[in-house]
């Protein structure tokens, strides 16, 4: 009987030590998430605390708000993680539960069905979050606190703990981890058409084969997992064609203006260049903004008050990685800096990226094969 060979461990990838099992999570992150939950935590508690008093009474926070913790700080893009299922996943869970308890008591039948109760509810109010399951279940379970609390136990403390700990959360990644929360959504376009970026390559209807198919739910909004798929197809265009980078097909000669340029300027500056887009520089010649008809349009006393945020890339970058950027409805260029001193070198529109394609489909179709 011949023995079964073993593995060879040494061709196992070696796994970093604590290496995050979500991708995209970085070491900062984690260190970050860890900071904000404890931030999280120690306000919401000493809030509950003062709003009960001595604390005797009733809990001034309760359990499940360390499991929400984990999803505000660790995975701020989760769609469990916004503001609305973390209140009302466990504000609605809370008072599902503490029914269900004075209803049937508080055995193992209770509890079984305060938490399948709470996930219909949560469900149906868009509000689907974890630790609603254990806020549920502590509603179920009851106790001293819980009882003395009475029907106002989902409102204080856990009502109470949720809005503090998603305020704190709001403030704490706007001001340090870099991440935007609430995380943002998908503008939609103006007209019923799809935007330009969508009706080619990723639609909806490839999505909805692909993920019945697979037969599982994943912790990800719709557009974000488009979004995520467009950008993989732009990185794979991007290595495809490394030639074809941005330095090689800018414009160079640009029109600008300066921050504190008068917007009735920067109007005119557009209808007599035909462009679409003015870079606002700062005193360096370094882009913080652009402008279009679309901005002006909003009142201010200099352009540095309508200005949107730029789209900025470097020279040696591939063009292919504008693709997305530049047909999703909203933008109409990227501002090319240099990587040392971010100081403007050109601009890559919309027409440039255009006949830059066309060129390379060309040069492709002209190839003997």
């Amino acid at each position: 009987m011949s023995e079964r060979p073993l593995a060879d461990d040494s061709r196992r990838p070696r796994r970093p030590l604590f290496n995050p099992i979500l991708p995209g999570a970085t070491a900062r992150d984690r260190a970050v998430a860890c900071l904000g939950a404890v931030v999280g935590i120690a306000l919401a508690g000493l809030i509950g605390a003062l709003v009960h008093g001595d604390g005797e009474a009733l809990p001034w926070i309760v359990a499940p708000m360390g499991a929400s913790a984990v999803l505000l700080f660790a995975v701020p893009a989760s769609p469990m993680a916004q503001p609305w299922p973390i209140f009302g996943g466990n504000a609605l869970s809370a008072l599902v539960g503490f029914a269900v308890g004075r209803a049937l008591g508080h055995g193992a039948l209770a509890c079984a069905l305060a938490v399948g109760l709470a996930i219909a509810v949560m469900s149906v109010t868009r509000s689907l979050h974890p630790p609603g399951g254990a806020a549920a279940l502590t509603g179920a379970l009851g106790g001293s606190l819980v009882d003395s609390a009475g029907w106002w136990f989902p409102v204080a403390p856990v009502a109470l703990n949720a809005l503090v700990l998603v305020a704190v959360g709001w403030l704490f990644h706007r001001l340090l981890s870099g991440h935007p929360y609430p995380h943002p959504q998908t503008l939609a376009p103006a007209t019923e058409d799809p935007l330009p970026s969508e009706r080619v390559g990723v639609r909806d209807e490839d999505l909805d084969a692909v993920l019945a198919g697979i037969g599982e739910t994943f912790d990800i909004e719709r557009e974000d997992l488009r979004l995520l798929l467009a950008q993989f197809e732009m990185q794979v265009l991007a290595r495809q064609h490394p030639d074809l980078t941005c330095g090689e097909i800018m414009s160079r000669d640009v029109i600008t203006v300066r921050r504190d340029s008068d917007p009735a300027l920067a109007r005119q500056l557009l209808l007599d260049s035909g462009v679409r887009l003015l870079p606002v520089l700062d005193d360096g010649d370094r882009p913080v903004g652009g402008v279009g008809l679309r901005e002006l349009a909003r009142p201010g006393e200099v352009v540095a008050e309508v200005m949107t945020p730029p789209l900025t890339i470097t020279p040696s970058e591939s063009a292919m990685l504008l693709t997305s950027a530049l047909t999703d409805g909203h933008r109409h260029a990227a501002m090319v800096i240099d990587p040392s001193d971010r100081k403007l070198l050109g601009l890559v529109t919309q027409a440039d990226l255009l006949a830059a394609l066309t060129r390379d489909s060309l040069d492709v179709a002209l190839v003997p094969q």
